[in-house]
């Protein structure tokens, strides 16, 4: 099965200006607020395996050396693209067939998850790390799933025009999900105690509440329709067998996009585009301490403040995503992403000023959410076949996350050797290639070729 044809051959680098009331009200049409409902399932269950959990084992005594282990229990979603393929592919006996194919693997993997994150909360950290960290490993592995799940229906279900105001409320969904999953689960845990409870129970209760709020999602995915394109996919493959599927679905989305003209290049746009964030972003804590800023002072600000930029900011992203072409909108989200990196070195130069440093954090976040929206946007329309969009998606973000995993991995040695306002002009300077990429680009053809993105 090819990709869908394009109904509205619009030129992807013209098209008449969208005013701000038409691109508010995009965020109201129903499909969007799925996605949006669907990003905060999404954002929910990473603290849970990751930073809140760390919180819970340090006050119940578990050693320094055994936490930081437990940076491995988020190899999942660095690896989902392995499994992609079934997703894509395979049948959930009873589910497919009652709610579809995307919303059969919704259901599914959301439950599994509320089991894992009640299994989680079962066990004792003090007593026996081996099984938190099993339980930990459950629940990375099924939210990971669940990402899945939820990046192919995103795609799918949001037509052209409202692929960057969904991505846009996903973001912003899933950061209020992180949210609720680090700071509102601690504040439940806090007020579980409180009311005398002790404190392992506490921490029992505080994760069931956790499973409690996937239903978010669940009734989402209940109240969601099955995207078109997945239902014409799943006709075009229903004669085939689950073998057959899979390995069409593994082999198709690398032919497929191997296949493009210029493939190569998108794949090293797509590492580097967010590598400028990337860098800057791996330096930011130890800047902000070095200056003489305190842990209060960065919770409140940069976590704080940051969130409230970075919501902001995927709106309005979603906003210029909208109005202008996919080229122009990258072009516009890379360079104001990558020069918001001099407002640390001039914070650098003022010292310890908690407006400075609330200046440059909201500089920053709200520069890099609107690169980020853009950015999604990109991915959501290389992946125009339906017969494995979770695949090829799964694909593409493990790629995107290459700059922050690995090519960042430096950041601290170029710090050391330059100081922290020379540091932040390199930051803007690693931006050069990806805009050199986008040039190339955009001289190519490659957007027209993906037809008419703009949204």
């Amino acid at each position: 099965m090819t990709a869908p044809d394009a109904t509205s051959p619009a030129s992807p680098d013209t098209a008449p200006a969208t005013s701000w009331r038409d691109s508010l009200a995009v965020y109201l049409q129903p499909r969007v607020l799925i996605v949006l409902f669907l990003g905060f399932s999404s954002g929910l269950p990473l603290a849970l395996s990751g930073s809140t959990l760390l919180v819970w084992m340090r006050e119940a005594g578990v050693d320094l050396k055994t936490i930081g282990l437990f940076a491995l229990v988020g190899t999942p979603y660095t690896l989902k693209f392995l499994w992609a393929p079934l997703v894509d592919a395979l049948h959930v006996p009873l589910f497919t067939r009652a709610f579809g194919r995307r919303r059969g693997w919704l259901l599914f993997s959301q439950m599994l998850l509320i089991v894992a994150i009640l299994l989680l909360a079962m066990t004792d950290p003090a007593r026996s790390p081996f099984y938190v960290a099993l339980g930990a490993l459950l629940v990375a592995t099924t939210s990971s799933t669940q990402d899945i799940v939820v990046d192919a229906f995103r795609v799918e279900s949001l037509p052209e025009s409202e692929q960057a105001a969904g991505m846009a409320a996903y973001v912003a969904a899933y950061r209020i999900g992180m949210l609720v999953s680090t700071a509102g689960a601690l504040f439940i845990v806090s007020g579980f105690e409180s009311a005398g409870i002790t404190r392992t129970s506490a921490w029992m209760w505080g994760y069931v509440v956790m499973a409690a709020m996937v239903l978010i999602g669940t009734i989402t995915a209940l109240v969601a329709t099955e995207p078109e394109q997945s239902v014409r996919a799943e006709a075009a493959t229903h004669e085939e067998t689950a073998f057959t599927r899979v390995l069409q679905a593994a082999i198709g989305a690398f032919s497929e996009f191997l296949s493009r003209k210029d493939a190569l290049v998108a794949l090293a746009f797509v590492v580097l585009f967010k590598f400028t964030d990337a860098f800057s972003g791996t330096m930011t804590a130890p800047f902000v301490i070095d200056l003489g800023f305190t842990r209060n002072d960065y919770a409140a600000i940069v976590k704080g403040v940051g969130l409230a930029a970075t919501l902001i900011g995927g709106f309005a992203g979603g906003f210029v995503a909208r109005r202008y072409s996919l080229a122009t909108s990258l072009w516009i989200g890379g360079v104001v992403q990558a020069l918001a990196n001099l407002t640390f070195s001039w914070l650098a130069v003022v010292g310890t000023n908690q407006w400075a440093l609330a200046l440059a954090i909201c500089a920053e976040n709200f520069t890099s959410a609107i690169g980020t929206v853009i950015f999604v946007a990109y991915l959501s329309a290389l992946c125009q076949n339906p017969l494995h969009t979770a695949t090829q998606y799964a694909l593409l973000t493990a790629l995107a996350a290459v700059g922050r995993t690995y090519l960042s991995s430096g950041a601290g040695f170029v710090a050391s050797a330059t100081g922290w306002p020379l540091f932040f002009v390199i930051c803007v300077l690693v931006a050069i290639p990806s805009l050199v990429l986008l040039t190339y680009l955009q001289k190519r053809g490659h957007f027209e070729a993906l037809g008419p993105v703009r949204v």
